[in-house]
């Protein structure tokens, strides 16, 4: 007993003395527990909602300050004119628009009833499904307080008519292509990257080119064209079958859509490169690029769960996962057709964080020799 005593009090330091492991076995349940807990919900809330009222009338008041008092809906702005609509989704502006009829208050009281629209931003179909449930059940709410409280029980009241913008058919595939684009180019590009560079300082051959007369950047950046060839074929080949077998069309541009993904998968490439520094071994730089990229995208860039229903602090952490811009973009491009100037943001993100995750992974190169 006393040698198995033994054995235990010496694994025992052995565990605590290894910083990593013990940060592993204490850190990720309370990460997890905190992410799944407050972070991760299927519910959408907090929906960018745009109100069209061509006549502001009492009900119409009163209907648009049930939708404002709702968790589910953050009124971003109320217009009058039917032209506006489009720019405010072109912008991002709002996902839902709720257009009421000019003659609302008037037919609210008739057989044939009043009228009002939910135009929604179908390119998440899940997204899109719950917030004009959401805002059809507000309305009917509404219609059944005011004839409880006027006794009018045999008038139409409202009926909401629902338009699905850019997926009227509501094909989930609208929905996950994008995020499966970014989330294989990504993971692809990182893991071939790592690996292969440390598989080159494992052998001892990364060591012999970098101290070689050629500049380390020049070494580096050479190993990065043939992964970055092998992308682009990757990338041609997903976009192939997304219009051939999933028959999903290419509304946009094929350049700026081509030339977005270019700028993302130099990131990737680069964040595989930042992994290599710091990974040691191959199986550790695949765990690495694995686990480090795959949660994040899955959770964070709106391929399975929704960013702005979660908490501030997660909001503003989503805004570091590459992914999330990049699916937005190719949201805009490829889905909704939109012209490059309206995903220019995204270009800018993403060019922004390729330079300054490449300038820092060549810096600690450079700091390593």
């Amino acid at each position: 007993m006393k040698q198995f005593f033994a054995f235990v009090r010496k694994e025992f330091r052995h565990v605590l003395r290894d910083k990593r492991t013990m940060l592993i076995l204490l850190g990720m349940p309370v990460a997890q527990i905190i992410l799944f807990g407050f972070a991760i919900s299927t519910e959408i809330r907090n929906i960018d909602t745009a109100l069209l009222v061509p006549d502001m009338g009492e009900n119409v008041r009163k209907l648009s300050e049930k939708f404002d008092a709702s968790d589910y809906f953050s009124i971003v702005t109320v217009i009058s004119d039917e032209a506006d609509i489009d720019g405010l989704f072109q912008r991002g502006d709002a996902d839902l628009v709720i257009a009421f009829s000019p003659d609302f208050d008037e037919n609210m009281y008739t057989s044939e009833g009043s009228s009002i629209r939910l135009i929604a931003d179908a390119t998440n179909t899940n997204a899109a499904s719950a917030m004009t449930m959401y805002a059809s059940n507000i309305i009917g709410d509404y219609v059944s307080g005011i004839a409880a409280s006027s006794g009018m029980y045999g008038v139409s009241g409202v009926q909401p008519n629902i338009r699905m913008l850019y997926n009227p058919q509501m094909r989930s595939a609208y929905t996950f292509v994008p995020g499966v684009m970014g989330l294989i180019i990504i993971l692809i590009c990182a893991m071939m990257t790592s690996v292969s560079i440390v598989r080159e300082k494992e052998t001892g051959t990364m060591e012999l080119l970098l101290v070689s007369p050629t500049k380390p950047i020049v070494v580096i950046m050479a190993k990065m064209v043939p992964y970055f060839v092998v992308s682009m074929v990757n990338y041609l080949t997903i976009l192939a079958l997304s219009v051939w077998l999933l028959h999903i069309p290419i509304s946009g541009s094929f350049w700026a859509l081509t030339l977005l993904s270019v700028i993302y998968i130099v990131l990737s490439l680069a964040l595989g490169q930042l992994i290599s520094t710091i990974a040691k071994t191959q199986v550790s730089a695949m765990l690495m690029s694995g686990f480090m990229l795959l949660v994040p995208v899955l959770f964070f860039s709106e391929l399975l769960f929704p960013v702005d229903s979660m908490p501030l602090v997660f909001r503003w952490f989503s805004d570091l996962i590459p992914a999330r811009w990049y699916v937005i973009g190719v949201k805009k491009i490829m889905i909704e057709g939109l012209p490059m100037f309206y995903a220019a943001r995204e270009f800018i993100i993403l060019s922004v964080m390729a330079a300054v995750i490449l300038g820092v992974s060549l810096m600690r190169y450079k700091n390593r020799m």
